[in-house]
Order: structure tokens, then C-alpha cells, then sequence
């Protein structure tokens, strides 16, 4: 089944890190599972109209979790770190704000 760009890309992932590296042209997302780094790469481009230098990702495991007697488990995810080119324009995620 072929996917498009929004179903690879999720969403941002917002944290202290992932901020002070927008500074560094670094950018983090949650991305489809089962996507590779050059179906992640287009798809950013694509997307944010934005030239990629290199794509990381991390398969991050859903941690167990219980409450009583029910134990349950949060669901697996990707997590990729994208850097953009020196000469790319930037993501901007905030205009509304």
C-alpha cells in the first residue's frame, strides 16, 4: 500500500532537546513505524519544502504499564532526527502562536 507523505510524517516531538536543537537545524518527529530514512527524507522535503542533509532514527519500544491487576503496554514508535542544509530554509512550527 502506498503511503502518503502526511502518513510517514506524525508529528513534532516537542521537548527541551528537541527546541535547543532547532537552533542547530535539527528537527524531530514521530514518524511512521515501518518507514525507511529515504521515504522519511522525501516526505520531509515534500512536506516543508526543505533541503535534508542527513536523516537519523531510533525505533523507541512502548514501555509495560500497569494499574492493579491489568497490565498493559504503550505502543512501539520511530522517532526520526532530520538536519537540514546549511543553505535550506527552516521549518517554522509556531506561526500561530
Amino acid at each position: 500500500m502506498m503511503k502518503n507523505s502526511y502518513d510517514i510524517i506524525r508529528r513534532p516531538v516537542i521537548t527541551e532537546k528537541s527546541m535547543s536543537d532547532m537552533a542547530d537545524r535539527k528537527y524531530t518527529f514521530i514518524v511512521d513505524i515501518h518507514a525507511n530514512k529515504s521515504q522519511i527524507k522525501r516526505a520531509a522535503e515534500e512536506i516543508f519544502d526543505v533541503k535534508i542533509e542527513k536523516v537519523n532514527t531510533v525505533k523507541v519500544m512502548g514501555k509495560i504499564k500497569r494499574v492493579g491487576v491489568h497490565v498493559g503496554k504503550r505502543a512501539d514508535y520511530k522517532k526520526a532526527m532530520i538536519t537540514l542544509t546549511p543553505e535550506s530554509k527552516t521549518i517554522e512550527f509556531f506561526e500561530g502562536m
